[in-house]
Formats: structure tokens, sequence, C-alpha cells
């Protein structure tokens, strides 16, 4: 089982965000939210432990976690 890394570990965070603001473009705020929602499950179904996605979602209930 692993851990939650809450330090910064994306190459270039500016334009990964300038990206993910670029995948809402357009959209409607139900369309922007479920494409949210699509990414959200993807990205844990790639994490896959149990534990750190508890971790994951214990942090995200904590502003300025990350």
């Amino acid at each position: 089982m692993g851990e939650l890394n809450t330090e910064p570990a994306i190459d270039a965070p500016d334009d990964f965000y300038a990206e993910l603001l670029a995948m809402h473009e357009g959209l409607s705020k139900d369309e922007s939210d479920a494409i949210n929602a699509r990414l959200i499950l993807i990205l844990m179904n790639q994490i896959a432990d149990r534990e750190v996605l508890g971790q994951a979602m214990a942090a995200a209930r904590t502003p300025g976690t990350v």
C-alpha cells in the first residue's frame, strides 16, 4: 500500500493547468462537471490503491493541502 504524495510532481505544471482549462472550453457547466467526474474516475482507476485514494479524498476536503 502506498502513501499520498502532496509534493509538486507534474512536469511543467503551468502548461498542464492550461491544458486542463482548455479541456473545458466551450462546454456548459453540466458538460464541464461531467468531464471532471470522468477524469476523476479515470485517474482513480489508474492509482487503484484504495488507501492512497482514501488519503486523497481526505486531503481534498482540507483546504490548502496541495
